[in-house]
């Protein structure tokens, strides 16, 4: 494990040296950047392949919340994925990296009038979130018929994980039908026996937080309602089940655990019947595929000591981390420290703050961290950092939003980057401001 560990963080190292030598970091023109491994992305894709069963009827669709930029889901795309989105902004980045409708599934639970006639136009899978939706949709297809699969959210509500905020399937959550409130469940097969156009059904248990076991149990109590619904006018109704994504992510080292193959193995055996090829199957996978794949780099600007403690001011903070400064308990990051050129920091580890540009106390990646001694023009690495980092940034203090760099690595340890997102200019930021 010593082995993976030291390789992986050899790995970044190299990038983030080449990064520097080709000028991708730069005091003063490039202060912060995010990189994404798109050859570790293709290995977290296949892991994903290889570990479900594989006929026709199982589609995985990578959800573009996790990480919206148009060229990395048309990355994602040519790997064999499908897209989740879950907006009329998610829908269009997908329909512009070149997803087919067929292969983009719409879950919102604030879907408007005029995005379910959008989605239902062109086929796009929809799963409705509640019973005011289901009416919407009747109306929309007493106009048009559609191509699209259509089923509804439910929630199984089988608890929380660690991360209240990620836990999807609560029994108060804001998600899907509730199963178990009282007459929910006989209004539900009630709609779907009245709708013979209802033929999927969908569930979420939530992701960073949630146990395997709590996401298979939720799981198999949607597959459980999908038996219930029964046979319609002579054949069965409920043809597939999308179980959603959820896999938690190991922010702790660089071991990815669990593994697809875990998730599989604990649903199959909580589960066993949604593999027998009675149901097709959609996934919606996301943080997963391309955390450990990523990781964001900050210029060192000052250096300061605050009540005895060593302080670094870099250049990521809360416009790129907003998860881990404002719940850090929760959304905590491992971070590395390298000098000027990208090399590893050597030196004994140093209780320190790390803290970014924003305006307030509270913007700290890292408090009292040990790590050697950092000096201005130092670089901090955030890693783990592919998926909501860099990639949905939060527009405090009007901070310009920092380049995205994907990443090759050839057969011969040659490096080669392109761009995924252009670094914002200061008439960009004028221009989203109304300036």
């Amino acid at each position: 494990m010593t082995h993976v560990n030291t390789a992986a963080a050899e790995r970044r190292e190299r990038i983030l040296r080449a990064a520097v030598h080709q000028g991708l970091l730069a005091p003063d023109r490039a202060d912060l950047a995010a990189f994404l491994d798109l050859d570790g992305v293709a290995a977290s894709v296949t892991a994903l392949h290889e570990a479900f069963p594989d006929p026709p009827g199982v589609l995985h669709t990578f959800a573009a919340k996790a990480n919206c930029l148009v060229p990395v889901l048309r990355e994602l795309r040519t790997l064999g994925m499908g897209c989740e989105v879950a907006g009329a902004g998610e829908l269009a980045q997908a329909l512009a990296a070149g997803f087919a409708p067929d292969r983009i599934v719409f879950d919102s639970p604030a879907k408007t009038r005029s995005e379910l006639a959008r989605a239902l136009e062109l086929g796009v899978a929809v799963n409705a979130d509640n019973f005011q939706e289901l009416d919407r949709i009747d109306e929309i297809l007493a106009l048009r018929p559609s191509a699209s699969r259509i089923g509804v959210r439910v929630n199984p509500q089988v608890g929380g994980g660690d991360i209240a905020e990620t836990s999807t399937a609560t029994a108060t959550s804001k998600f899907g039908i509730a199963l178990d409130d009282e007459g929910s469940r006989r209004r539900l097969l009630d709609a779907y026996r009245a709708r013979p156009w209802l033929t999927w059904v969908h569930a979420h248990v939530g992701s960073q937080g949630c146990p395997l076991e709590l996401i298979a149990e939720g799981i198999a109590r949607a597959v459980a309602f999908a038996d219930e619904v029964g046979p319609t006018h002579g054949r069965r109704q409920v043809r597939g089940v999308d179980v959603g994504g959820g896999l938690p992510v190991n922010f702790g080292d660089d071991e990815t655990v669990p593994g697809f193959d875990a998730y599989v193995r604990c649903v199959r055996s909580r589960v066993p019947r949604l593999f027998g090829g009675r149901y097709r199957l959609v996934t919606e996978f996301g943080r997963s595929l391309l955390a450990k794949n990523g990781f964001t780099a900050a210029r060192v600007e000052y250096t300061k000591t605050s009540g005895g403690r060593p302080v670094a001011i870099t250049h990521a903070g809360a416009q790129v981390a907003a998860r881990t400064v404002f719940t850090p308990s929760s959304w905590p990051l491992r971070i590395s420290a390298h000098g000027p050129d990208g090399s590893r920091r050597a030196g004994e580890p140093v209780p320190q703050d790390i803290a970014g540009p924003c305006c307030f106390a509270g913007d700290l990646l890292a408090r009292a961290r040990p790590l050697p001694l950092l000096a201005p023009g130092d670089i901090v690495c955030l890693l783990d950092t592919g998926a909501y980092y860099a990639s949905t940034p939060f527009h405090y203090n009007s901070l310009p939003d920092p380049a995205v760099h994907g990443v090759r690595v050839d057969a011969h340890g040659g490096i080669t980057f392109e761009p995924l997102r252009r670094a914002e200019t200061l008439e960009d930021v004028l221009a989203r401001t109304g300036g």
